[in-house]
């Protein structure tokens, strides 16, 4: 069997499973935020009852990130029912965004830099913070209500979107019935080299097979080259599984992967238990494709989807608005640190934002430096507008006072993981899908460019 199917035969309590069977599975992490977190409780409440109690207050995770740092009140409406509901049903991990008493929400988005408002229980950007706070281990299920939960595939999870209905379910049963995905292989070999990132490599991969090229597969990532990747840049490429229309993204553990579950659990205190899935020898299939890491180049996806693939020195002559880094997809500490090491002595030339994805990342940025100068002071002196509130931000589009949304069209480079039309904003802005590198070797020269350039 694939890694999938195995993780899923576990979870059925079955010997064997094969793709297209339709199982019943054990969940071990149901995960919500702002935006789905009310019409799955919603559903939860329409369907077991106004005093119904979730299967497992210890393994519901839930997150706000979306549409938090913002004044409009039917979004805090939303945190104010995911808080309810936690307070209600005792659960234990919720991670509230304030730390005010009084419920006022204290920013302005459209000042720069700002101070930290978020209280000390906020989590960030789901998709990275979950793995973050000890909610991913190997060898399990993980549900959540975001298209992106795919992520958590890189530490040898299944792990998948789903919708309201299914997710209210999951809250009362912990079950779900699901079919198998057929897998499709991605044999990785080689090293990146200099310049090109993980973002690169998966945008090189949904071009080839297309954006509807997975469409309801696991995409299995192993090889040399899979190991050679930091668990940062397996995130990066589980994340975008769904891109491709897949079911999961999922890499093979490691000691990389090991290391970073165990350090988490004893920092968070989470379940300690876990079981890695192993390769085996004789596993079946749907395709497969090899791929030599070395000869990957910085690569874009143009508009409208992120399977329009070109060379990022093929499109030299696009000229930009705005360069956004930032997401459960760009957003990572090893984003900011490519995005910082092309900037350094250097300044933008468009309007360029930063938002990284969880508090953790901020006190990196701070902490961590490069040539005597921190992070955060690097991107400062080089222009970027940074902010201390981390979230999914201008991703979305979301309210207007959202960090960095303009209801105009704009042509935007990010780090991003969508750029179908509307996706930031306005409808007829365009958006550029590059990795960090890119995004910050453009917004100093004002058009799409080569970060190599700058190596």
């Amino acid at each position: 069997m694939t890694l999938t199917e195995k993780i899923l035969a576990k979870a059925s309590k079955r010997s064997k499973v094969l793709p297209g069977d339709n199982i019943w599975v054990e969940t071990d992490i149901l995960l919500t935020h702002d935006v789905c977190g009310p019409g799955t409780i919603g559903v939860f409440k329409r369907e077991f009852g106004k005093n119904a109690r979730v299967w497992n207050p210890y393994k519901i995770v839930i997150m706000p990130d979306h549409y938090i740092f913002t004044s409009d009140s039917l979004s805090n409406r939303n945190v104010d029912i995911l808080r309810a509901f936690s307070k209600e049903q005792g659960l234990p991990y919720f991670y509230d965004v304030i730390d005010d008493p009084n419920g006022n929400w204290k920013f302005d988005p459209l000042k720069g830099p700002l101070q930290r408002q978020y209280g000390m229980h906020y989590a960030g950007v789901c998709h990275t913070a979950l793995p973050e706070k000890g909610h991913v281990r190997p060898g399990e299920v993980l549900f959540g209500t975001d298209s992106h939960t795919c992520t958590a595939g890189a530490f040898n999870q299944f792990a998948t979107g789903i919708g309201n209905t299914d997710a209210g379910f999951v809250m009362g049963t912990g079950k779900l019935l699901i079919k198998v995905p057929p897998t499709i292989q991605f044999y990785l070999d080689g090293e990146l080299q200099k310049g090109v990132m993980a973002k690169d490599l998966i945008l090189y991969i949904i071009g080839e097979i297309g954006f509807d090229g997975a469409t309801y597969m696991a995409m299995q990532f192993e090889g040399p080259g899979a190991f050679s990747l930091s668990i940062e840049d397996r995130m990066t490429m589980a994340n975008m599984a769904i891109e491709a229309g897949a079911k999961n993204g999922i890499f093979p553990a490691d000691q990389k992967t090991i290391d970073y579950v165990n350090q988490r659990i004893l920092k968070n205190g989470t379940k300690k238990e876990f079981e890695v899935v192993e390769l085996e020898k004789d596993q079946k299939f749907f395709a497969s494709y090899s791929i030599d890491l070395s000869k990957i180049e910085p690569t874009v996806a143009a508009p409208p989807n992120p399977a329009n693939r070109f060379k990022a020195k093929e499109l030299a002559s696009v000229k930009i608005d705005r360069a956004y880094l930032g997401s459960c997809t760009g957003g990572k500490l090893t984003d900011f640190i490519a995005f910082a090491s092309i900037l350094k002595n250097n300044m933008v030339s468009v309007e360029t934002f930063a938002v990284p994805s969880t508090p953790e990342v901020v006190d990196q940025l701070h902490k961590i430096e490069l040539e005597g100068q921190s992070l955060w002071e690097i991107l400062v002196q080089a222009g970027v507008k940074i902010t201390e509130n981390p979230s999914c931000a201008a991703c979305l589009g979301g309210p207007m006072d959202t960090f960095g949304r303009v209801n105009k069209p704009l042509v935007c480079i990010s780090s991003t993981n969508r750029n179908f039309p509307g996706r930031m904003g306005d409808k007829a802005s365009l958006v550029y899908l590059a990795s960090p590198m890119t995004v910050a070797a453009s917004a100093i020269k004002g058009k799409i460019t080569d970060p190599r350039e700058f190596l």
